[in-house]
């Protein structure tokens, strides 16, 4: 007689996929029972959501992912404190003799897992874990001199020339389940979900969180939006980016998965559209070699130089700021965008966080905060590498002088105000001429257009021309300490 296989338990973070899912493949492999497991940590925990608005993605991933696998004859257990004392816990329940989990790349997130693993491993127990997050392994892609990578275009380079990913692995279509199923937590018990009140009651017509959700915004985008993607992906008002980013961030889908759907479309794609997307793929990927290399990302500057620029405290400006209440309208349009539906157009990310940052002269790292809290694509690597890249203080960043003019911005990436018209609706009846700059419309104009300056729209908190040159003297007197 065979001796009868040991369950393994599957440990999902932000993998929450059962294709091209490396652990559960290795879970399938192994050859008993499958316990499939989501633990809740701690609050600020990397592997579950960052912020509230990614809290509500959370919840509706978690009950996707439970019904797909109800369909293969499993469950997900749900669970929630330290995952040495849950685990222990479910091994001693269960009779496991083995636990799988997918990598994750978050400074404080590699560390809890290798000493969860050795830990794991003194009691017995076989403990793997597996990539699928990122195309690359941060500690093994090196540059000519053993580094790490600092500037993106070299980087983008030894991606695009080194070996191409594996190919993605197909979901499975039953999995062996325990004889007794250890107790789980109701998901409505974890209070993901806003309430009172309900901000989030738009982001279900703009989203559909779950691994269908994301393969079928892959498609539309490979059907319908990839080509002209190079220009279209700068206008805000056009559906003509992938939406991808959300998925990816929970892991409803692999980079490999949407790295492999771009293979031979070079017939009906143009090189250039192709390229531009992949670089944006791979851009996701640098900000997670920067912050395997640098992992106070998200606290502190890349370049100490701007560790003493001269940060302005005016609480009053950045809750403006936060409202879309600027008076500059291609601003409060992104940050009304961002409240309601937990995205912002990657365009007037960069227009909004230099505002911030340069009109404003407020830390990037509250700008962050904000984001990271108020994003359903939240990520600890992204998020950060971003806002470093705008303020100038990040890696291959921007040059702090580039300061966005959100009046050309605006009339450049949505020259008719078609954006503007439909997060700040105050100023639908406005003459496109003067839909990015009302301060300066003729006031018979305003009036007709029922619009009145300081009541039902803010007059502009900085003048754009004084606030450019304030930064450059504030920018200048770092430069005079290097």
């Amino acid at each position: 007689m065979t001796e009868t296989k040991k369950a393994v338990i599957l440990w999902f973070r932000k993998d929450l996929r059962l294709s091209d899912n490396r652990a559960l493949a290795a879970a399938i492999d192994h050859g008993g029972p499958i316990i499939p497991v989501y633990i809740r940590e701690n609050d600020g925990d990397s592997s579950g959501a960052l912020g509230s608005a990614q809290a509500w993605w959370l919840y509706h991933s978690l009950d996707a992912l439970s019904t797909a696998l109800d369909r293969l004859g499993s469950r997900l257990v749900l669970a929630s404190g330290s995952p040495d004392a849950v685990l222990e816990r479910l091994v001693k329940d269960t009779g496991a003799d083995a636990v799988f989990w997918n990598r994750r790349y978050d400074p404080d997130g590699m560390k809890a897992d290798t000493d969860l693993k050795s830990d794991l491993r003194e009691g017995g127990l076989i403990v793997e874990s597996f990539a699928g997050h990122l195309l690359h392994e941060p500690s093994k892609l090196k540059t000519k001199t053993g580094g790490p990578y600092r500037v993106y275009t070299p980087f983008w380079r030894a991606i695009e020339g080194g070996e191409e990913p594996a190919d993605p692995l197909s979901a499975p279509s039953k999995l062996a389940s325990p004889p007794r199923w250890p107790k789980s937590d109701v998901l409505k018990s974890w209070n993901l979900l806003p309430s009172k009140p309900n901000w989030a009651v738009e982001f279900s017509d703009i989203w559909t969180p779950g691994e269908s959700g994301a393969q079928e915004n892959l498609q539309y985008f490979i059907d319908d939006a990839l080509k002209g993607y190079e220009e279209g992906r700068d206008i805000p008002a056009k559906t003509a980016t992938s939406m991808l980013s959300p998925h990816l961030a929970m892991g409803e889908i692999s980079p490999a998965q949407v790295w492999d759907a771009t293979r031979d479309l070079s017939s009906n794609i143009a090189s250039n559209d192709l390229s531009r997307f992949r670089k944006e793929i791979v851009w996701r990927e640098f900000c997670y070699h920067l912050l395997f290399h640098f992992p106070e990302l998200d606290e502190k500057n890349w370049n100490s130089n701007f560790d003493a620029f001269e940060w302005r405290t005016d609480t009053a400006k950045f809750k403006a700021w936060t409202k879309g209440m600027t008076g500059y309208p291609i601003v409060d349009a992104g940050m009304r965008q961002l409240w309601r539906h937990g995205v912002m157009h990657n365009r007037v990310r960069m227009i909004t966080a230099s505002f911030l940052i340069k009109h404003l002269l407020i830390d990037w790292r509250k700008g962050e905060k904000w984001f990271r809290d108020t994003l359903v694509d939240a990520d600890p690597a992204s998020n950060a590498a971003n806002w470093q890249w705008v303020a100038g203080s990040g890696a291959d960043a921007s040059p702090f002088f580039r300061i966005f003019n959100p009046i050309l911005q605006g009339e450049k990436f949505d020259p008719d105000g078609d954006y503007v018209k439909t997060f700040v609706p105050e100023l639908e009846k406005l003459d496109k001429k003067f839909i990015h700059k009302p301060f300066d419309a003729p006031k018979d104009m305003l009036q007709k257009a029922g619009v009145d300056l300081g009541k039902t729209y803010p007059k502009p908190l900085v003048d754009h021309s004084e606030a450019r040159q304030r930064a450059l003297a504030a920018y200048s007197d770092i430069k005079k300490g290097e």
